[in-house]
């Protein structure tokens, strides 16, 4: 038979032996292979199996060393369980005012935790629903989620499908990155399966709803309900639950507030999965998909009181710092009355508005249609306060015609006609404004009235006030400007200005210490004293003189010249150091002025120097914390007001006389009119810049003060008894009128007692100056006067100008270690 053939042609040659012996070994092994392990192996040569079962063997070794070596990666560095357990989070400090009132908060993440009970049944299913069905039974994990997320991710060009229970979302939110990696899952996964091992469900739940990000700032469902509907999260309906419930999936692309179609889709989306899993009927759902979003957001934090809350975040940053401030959830129990307070920011805004109608309208309105301008976009920062009666804001005019006037305020229009502008004595709209152009109204809000409002005028004055409880040094109330949103600058603790008059107590202090009685005389007569730069003669704010006077009278009355004569006889250098120890801390010049308030000094300052006297010579340091604790309750160490006696008793009474003369007939009297004990001083300064009233009760020490902040006048005759003044009587009509009782001290009385902490057990108490009986002038001859020589018709019997200087930030006094006597520990 003839042999086979190739394709070529050519013959075929006969396998070899050894050709056919591999030829068997490959495919002895390659059965080998497809049969092992699972059933016996039919193998021709044990040497074969050997070899099959060494590479498998050592495929799988490599495949479980690097499952475990990528275990070992992921794994490193995950936080331990006991630090969940001792894990804090940020939440926020809050603010109460004296009637246990919260009134300010600070807060890096304004969180409040709670506690599961206070999570309602609807909100947990409404949560349950959409977030995590299976939470209750699941081990953290949902295998068929994460498979299914796991096959669409791959077969799309991004990782947008999600499969995160709520354990994980816990995990991811505590401790991890929002990454979408695969090597982020698996951590995940690791520190779900250990929470879900260390902690129940209500505890996991709980973390969670205290911990997820809601939007807006906002973290945990009970700040949530707080912002979004003004409500604690227990007293939520179907229909707010769900809304929330909505927003951790998003709460950015969901927010209520930016995108209300999106959260209203969101919400019947939650309320379509409750129906579903038998959380509630078809009923419920239909009627709370019906609902509009009801949306009742909460005030913007820190619109009460905000100079104060300033003051406030000052001290405690100084004292804690700056994260535990923020961060640690603090309690921190303040000296305001928040009655009182709103009664001192409608007495300075009401005091301003009066001062800028007596000057007439000025105009020269800020108008913002321009190249870069609208109407649609425009927004005031005074707009996020509540439009309520006696609310003052900045409104856009938006329509104007000859008798109306249609202004924006926020999202609300608001029509003026004639009579409220009449006192502008300008008839036509036209002729005062065009559209555009900011003006200032004031809201009129009549019980059981429609709210409208009337125009007002900024034409840049600013004013102050400070209050402060004689007993303890607490601060009742604090307005530092017109204005918060647009000035921040605090004119009550900050500026330093010239205090015209109401420098004058200092002066007659130290003569008093120097032997001088109150009812001694003085002759109010032309004088001049001599300065290196020479004569300085100085005049009345009225162009004449009393002649022969008591002291108590030319007080009263506010008399340059007597002070002048006074301070001169007792050397200015001790008026100085007089004004130091009532807490001044100013730099002042040793020359005669001074002594007729050539001096800059803070209200704040002034009203705390002032309460020594009601107080019997005691200066208790103005403060406005009360105490602070952590959020478990636990106080924290917390400074005593520095406590100290600066003048005798008889100094004290003898002054007491004085500053009630100023009320009973002198500068002050229009304050004699409300019938109850007050003394104080009036101030005003050169071309009448500044405008001052420092008084007080025997209970309450307040001081206002208006100006600009350029220095620019105030006009003609703005006294301090006809600009700062009013102010002043407004506050204290209310501030006292739960104490119709009350009086001061008789002269022969005992020591008036005071209820404040001390510091330490140390006294020490204060002596009159030894009497300078010496011809000597004590007046330090080597500091030169200014030149030129001041100007002789000082208004009020106030200082001469000085140079015109913006206001200048000032720090705190040093306080003293000493406590002293005629004080009880409380």
């Amino acid at each position: 038979m003839p042999s086979p053939l190739n394709s070529e042609g050519k013959k075929l040659s006969k396998p070899s032996a050894s050709d056919a012996r591999r030829s068997d070994d490959r495919s002895a092994l390659w059965r080998a292979m497809r049969t092992f392990p699972f059933r016996e192996p039919e193998y021709r040569s044990r040497r074969v199996a050997g070899k099959a079962a060494f590479l498998l063997l050592l495929g799988a070794s490599a495949i479980f060393g690097i499952m475990v070596g990528l275990l070992l990666v992921y794994s490193i560095n995950l936080p331990q369980m006991a630090d969940l357990e001792r894990y804090r989070p940020s939440t926020t400090t809050e603010l109460y005012d004296i009637h246990g009132k919260v009134f300010g908060s600070f807060a890096l993440e304004r969180r409040v935790v709670v506690p599961y009970s206070d999570f309602p049944p609807v909100l947990r299913d409404a949560i349950l629903s959409i977030e995590d069905k299976d939470f209750e039974s699941n081990s953290g994990i949902n295998m068929i989620r994460m498979v299914g997320a796991a096959w669409h991710d791959m077969h799309s060009a991004r990782r947008s499908q999600g499969a995160s229970t709520l354990t994980m979302q816990l995990a991811r939110n505590l401790f991890l990155s929002s990454e979408k990696t695969y090597g982020r899952k698996v951590q995940e996964i690791f520190l779900t399966l250990q929470i879900e091992r260390h902690f129940t469900k209500s505890q996991i739940f709980t973390l969670y709803a205290n911990q997820i990000y809601l939007g807006r700032g906002t973290y945990g469902f009970e700040a949530g309900s707080e912002y979004y509907f003004s409500k604690h999260v227990r007293d939520l309906t179907l229909s707010e639950a769900a809304l929330l419930a909505a927003l951790p999936k998003g709460p950015e692309s969901y927010s209520p507030v930016r995108f209300p179609d999106r959260a209203l889709k969101r919400r019947n989306l939650v309320l379509s999965e409750m129906f579903s899993d038998h959380k509630i009927t078809a009923a419920q759902a239909e009627a709370a998909k019906a609902e509009p979003l009801g949306l009742h957001l909460e005030a913007p934090a820190n619109i009460e009181a905000p100079y104060f809350v300033e003051e406030v975040r000052r001290q405690l940053e100084a004292e804690y710092g700056v994260d535990e401030v923020h961060g640690a959830g603090l309690r921190v129990y303040t000296t305001l009355d928040l009655d009182l307070q709103h009664v001192a920011e409608k007495s300075v805004l009401d005091g301003t508005a009066a001062y800028e109608r007596r000057h007439g309208w000025k105009g020269r309105l800020q108008n913002v249609l321009g190249p870069d301008g609208d109407l649609d976009s425009y927004k005031h920062a005074d707009w996020t306060q509540p439009f309520i009666d006696g609310a003052y804001f900045h409104a856009l005019v938006v329509s104007v015609s000859a008798t109306k006037m249609v202004v924006k305020i926020g999202q609300q229009l608001e029509t003026m006609a004639t009579p409220d502008w009449a006192w502008t004595a300008t008839f036509k709209a036209t002729d005062l404004v065009q559209v555009g152009d900011i003006v200032y109204v004031k809201v009129i809000a009549p019980a059981g009235g429609t709210p409208r409002v009337v125009l007002e005028q900024d034409s840049g004055a600013q004013a102050s006030m400070m209050a402060m409880d004689n007993a303890n040094g607490e601060v009742l109330a604090m307005v530092g400007g017109r204005d918060f949103a647009i000035s921040q600058f605090n004119r009550a603790t900050q500026a330093q200005r010239q205090v015209g008059s109401s420098f004058k107590p200092y002066v007659y202090t130290a003569a008093f210490e120097a032997g001088a009685k109150p009812y001694d005389t003085i002759v109010d007569g032309p004088t001049s004293f001599y300065t290196p730069n020479g004569p300085y003669t100085p005049h009345n704010y009225e162009a004449n003189f009393r002649g022969t006077m008591t002291l108590i009278d030319a007080f009263a009355e506010s008399r340059n010249i007597p002070a002048l004569k006074l301070a001169d006889r007792v050397g200015i250098k001790k008026v100085i150091e007089v004004a130091h120890r009532f807490g001044i801390t100013s730099n002042m010049p040793n020359f005669l002025p001074v002594a007729i308030g050539a001096a800059d000094i803070s209200l704040a300052e002034q009203v705390a120097a002032y309460s020594v006297f009601p107080n019997d010579g005691i200066r208790i340091a103005p403060h406005y914390i009360r105490k602070v604790s952590q959020a478990d309750g636990l106080p924290l160490e917390q400074k005593t007001p520095e406590v100290k006696e600066v003048i005798s008793l008889e100094t004290a009474r003898q002054m007491m006389l004085l500053l009630q003369s100023v009320v009973q007939q002198g500068t002050a009297a229009a304050a004699s009119q409300m019938k109850h004990p007050f003394g104080g001083k009036t101030g005003t300064t050169n071309s009448y810049t500044d405008a001052w009233f420092i008084g007080f009760s025997p209970s309450v020490t307040c001081g206002t003060w208006i100006g600009f902040d350029n220095r620019q006048s105030l006009g003609d005759k703005e006294t301090g008894a006809k600009a700062a003044l009013p102010m002043w009587m407004d506050f204290m009509k209310v501030a006292v009128a739960g104490r119709p009782n009350e009086q001061f001290s008789k002269f022969n009385a005992p020591k008036k007692q005071l209820e404040v902490p001390m510091a330490q057990p140390s006294v020490e108490q204060a002596k009159p100056a030894h009497r300078d009986e010496d011809t000597d002038d004590d007046t330090d001859k080597t500091q030169s006067a200014p030149s030129p020589v001041p100007s002789n018709d000082t208004p009020d019997d106030d200082a001469p100008a000085k140079p015109a200087a913006g206001p200048t930030a000032k720090g705190p006094a040093k306080a003293s270690s000493k406590t002293h006597v005629a004080v009880r520990p409380r």
